[in-house]
């Protein structure tokens, strides 16, 4: 079941489908409008339909072409159809090349908030060509690049610095750089019960953001927003990086408004949430806080 959305599929569509035919697989394809507000529950059971509808077996394979949306959705159906069948990631995106397809994270969106519903479930292969990106629209480029930050900001600071000048030629190896980072702290904890969750540095607030704009503002440019609130001392050269690159960092909701929809963060355990701060460009840690807390943080 080749999994897309109609942008995507309408560029890269015929191209797989006619490669996993010529390798002998019979497929079919499922598309759904692009888009953050696509990712529910309602387009899940359509997709879930659809691979019964064409019987489907744990023998069989859900293929995701796409970015995230794509890649979280077609992963979660391949989590809950029949307990489990094997799926593939192709990402087409500079965020999901080097961030959402890696780590086996699926899920979809809820109306309570950003990815409440999903399961772990590890891909059995990710592909990623950077040759793809030539057909990003820029502000879908950028998403990625605030993604990419991120990881020289948690682990990397060579990779910030190199994100600060002509990344064009160096594109597979940032993909590369952030797939490794992202490798070594999976494979420490898989199940986001401790080391990973750096990985959500500038998320909380992001998620946040995400829901208070109908999810208007992109989840790249919305972390790019919460890295900023986040950083700190850092805040300065993290949000003079992402400028260089004609990203917009300045938030429009409140630290109050940003605090309420952080509520149903799924990183809350009970009273408590785990914030991801910087003690340096290159190394995070873990802060948690009680919930009440959060409109401070957020200031």
């Amino acid at each position: 079941m080749l999994v897309s959305d109609d942008i995507v599929y309408a560029l890269y569509g015929g191209t797989v489908k006619q490669s996993y035919e010529n390798a002998g697989f019979a497929v079919h394809s499922f598309v759904f409008p692009n888009g953050e507000r696509a990712k529910n529950m309602d387009t899940l059971a359509e997709l879930l339909e659809a691979m019964a509808g064409e019987g489907i077996t744990r023998a069989d394979l859900v293929v995701a072409l796409g970015g995230g949306v794509t890649g979280d959705l077609a992963g979660f159906a391949a989590a809950a159809y029949l307990r489990g069948v094997p799926y593939v990631q192709i990402p087409t995106t500079f965020l999901a090349a080097i961030d959402s397809s890696v780590g086996g994270k699926t899920g979809v969106n809820l109306a309570a908030g950003k990815n409440l519903a999903g399961a772990f479930h590890q891909p059995i292969a990710v592909f990623c060509d950077p040759d793809v990106f030539a057909t990003l629209p820029p502000e879908v480029f950028r998403d990625g690049l605030c993604e990419a930050v991120k990881y020289g900001c948690i682990a990397d600071r060579a990779l910030f610095d190199t994100l600060a000048g002509d990344i064009d030629q160096e594109l597979e190896n940032i993909v590369a750089t952030c797939v490794d980072i992202k490798r070594v702290l999976v494979e420490k904890d898989e199940f986001d019960k401790g080391e990973r969750q750096l990985l959500n540095f500038g998320h909380t607030p992001g998620h946040a953001i995400e829901k208070q704009s109908g999810y208007k503002i992109s989840h790249g440019h919305a972390v790019g927003m919460g890295m900023v609130i986040m950083g700190g001392a850092f805040a300065g050269q993290i949000q003079a990086l992402l400028q260089s690159h004609g990203i917009d960092t300045r938030c429009p909701y409140s630290a109050k408004e940003l605090a309420e929809a952080a509520l149903s963060d799924k990183k809350r355990s009970g009273g408590k949430i785990s914030l991801v701060r910087l003690k340096t460009i290159g190394e995070a840690y873990l802060h948690e806080i009680n919930v009440t807390e959060l409109e401070n943080h957020f200031s």
